[in-house]
C-alpha cells in the first residue's frame, strides 16, 4: 500500500442522503475528493426513530470528523443502564452498561433525523442534491453516467450506492431480487420524554409473547418507543391510521403506560416496517460502482450494528481511495476489508433476531461467552488497525 499525494478519483456521486451517504461525503471531501450526495426526498424531514451508536461506530465517526462525537454526545443520550422487563412491567433484571469501561466509548442513542442533520451540517449545502431519485446508470472505462427521475444526469469517476435496503444501485449492479423478510414487523416513533416510564440514561427492553418493546431516550427532551412482533404477514398498512390501529391491537396486552404511550402518538409519527435483510455478497465493487451500508450488507437491528458498520464502510472506503494508486486496486481492497467482517455481523444479527423472542436466558454460560467474544470483536474495532478484520 502506498499513500498517494493525489486521490485516485476526483468526482464521486453518492446515491442516498441518509447517514451513510452523508458520512461518506464528509470522509471523501476531507481527502480532497469532490463528493456530491443525491437524495430522492424533496427535503430532510424529522423522520426515523432512535438509533444506537456503539464504540466501533463512534470511533469511525471520530476518525472521519474529529469533534463530531462530542456534538453527538450533547445531542443524544448516553446509555448507562439497561432494564429487562416482562410485557406487564415486572422487572427481571437491571445491569449497568459496560461500554465506557471496556471500550472507551459509550453507547449513544439519538434520533435518526438529528444524526442526519448533524452530519449534513458538516457539508457545503451545494453538494447535497435533494429531489434526485436515481433511475439508472451506465459506466465505461473513464466514467459513470447516472440518470435521475427529474431528467438530470451526472457524470462522475465513481458511483457509490448508499441508498438502503431497497437500493436501486444494487438492483442494477447485482440483480439479486427483493430483500428477505425475517418474520418480524416493526413500529417505532419519537415522542416527548416521559420520565415516569424511563429514567435518564436508561434503555428498557420488555418481552411479551413473540413481541418486544424498547424504550430509549434520544436526547433533547425526546424518547423513542420501538415495538416489534413476530408475524407471518409482512404486508404494510394502507394508511397511517391503520398502522396505528394495528400496533395498538398487536400490543393490547402490554403494560398500560406503554399502550397509553402508543395511543398518544400521532399516526403521522409512527413508522411501520417489515424487518428484512439479505444474504452476504462476495463482491460489492464492479468497475466504477460500489455499495455501502444497507445497500451492501442489510442486517436485522438485533445486534445494533446497521449504522455502526455503515460508518466503518465510510471510513474504510475513503482510506482505500486515498492509499492506492488506481481505482480497481482501491475498490478491491475496500471489498477485502469490509465483506468478511460485515458478513459475520449480518449472520450474527439474523441469529440474534430469533433469540430476541425467546424467554430470557440467564444461565447459558456458553452462549453468553460466545456472544461476549463476538461483541468484543465488534466493539473493539479500531479504524487504523489491521487487526480489526477477523474475530479472535
Amino acid at each position: 500500500m502506498i499513500e498517494t499525494s493525489k486521490p485516485v478519483v476526483e468526482k464521486v456521486a453518492i446515491i442516498g442522503g441518509g447517514i451513510g451517504g452523508l458520512a461518506t461525503a464528509i470522509a471523501l471531501r476531507k481527502q480532497g475528493i469532490d463528493a456530491h450526495v443525491y437524495e430522492k426526498a424533496r427535503e430532510f424531514l424529522p423522520v426515523g426513530a432512535g438509533v444506537g451508536l456503539h464504540p466501533n461506530g463512534l470511533r469511525c465517526l471520530d476518525a472521519i470528523k474529529p469533534g463530531i462525537v462530542d456534538i453527538l454526545k450533547c445531542s443524544g443520550c448516553q446509555v448507562d443502564k439497561v432494564t429487562l422487563k416482562t410485557s406487564t412491567g415486572e422487572t427481571i433484571m437491571t445491569y449497568e452498561s459496560p461500554m465506557i469501561k471496556k471500550y472507551g466509548q459509550p453507547t449513544l442513542t439519538i434520533w435518526w433525523c438529528r444524526l442526519q442533520q448533524i452530519l449534513a451540517s458538516y457539508l457545503p449545502s451545494e453538494v447535497i442534491h435533494l429531489n434526485h431519485c436515481c433511475i439508472g446508470f451506465e459506466q465505461n472505462e473513464n466514467s459513470v453516467i447516472t440518470h435521475f427521475k427529474n431528467g438530470k444526469t451526472v457524470e462522475s469517476d465513481l458511483l457509490i450506492g448508499a441508498d438502503g435496503v431497497n437500493s436501486k444501485v444494487r438492483e442494477i449492479l447485482i440483480s439479486d431480487g427483493e430483500p428477505r423478510y425475517v418474520g418480524s414487523m416493526s413500529w417505532r416513533a419519537v415522542v416527548n420524554y416521559q420520565d415516569e416510564l424511563l429514567q435518564p440514561h436508561e434503555v428498557i427492553l420488555m418481552k411479551g409473547e413473540e413481541s418486544i418493546v424498547f424504550l430509549l431516550g434520544v436526547g433533547e427532551g425526546n424518547m423513542s418507543w420501538l415495538a416489534r412482533k413476530l408475524l407471518p404477514d409482512s404486508t404494510l398498512s394502507s394508511t397511517l391510521a391503520e398502522a396505528k390501529s394495528r400496533v395498538l391491537r398487536e400490543f393490547a396486552n402490554s403494560m398500560e403506560p406503554v399502550r397509553e404511550l402508543i395511543a398518544q402518538t400521532d399516526p403521522e409519527g409512527i413508522l411501520e416496517g417489515s424487518i428484512c435483510d439479505r444474504l452476504p455478497l462476495k463482491q460489492w465493487s464492479y468497475a466504477r460502482v460500489t455499495l455501502l451500508g444497507d445497500a451492501a450488507h442489510p442486517m436485522t437491528p438485533a445486534a445494533g450494528q446497521g449504522a455502526n458498520t455503515t460508518f466503518e464502510d465510510a471510513y474504510e472506503l475513503a482510506e482505500c481511495l486515498r492509499n492506492f494508486s488506481d481505482l480497481q486496486t482501491a475498490l478491491a481492497n475496500y471489498d477485502n476489508r469490509r465483506i468478511q467482517r460485515t458478513a459475520i455481523i449480518q449472520t450474527h444479527s439474523a441469529e440474534r433476531e430469533k433469540l430476541y423472542y425467546q424467554p430470557f436466558q440467564q444461565n447459558n454460560q456458553q452462549l453468553q461467552q460466545e456472544r461476549e467474544n463476538l461483541e468484543n470483536w465488534m466493539y473493539n474495532y479500531e479504524p487504523k488497525s489491521e487487526s480489526r478484520l477477523r474475530p479472535g
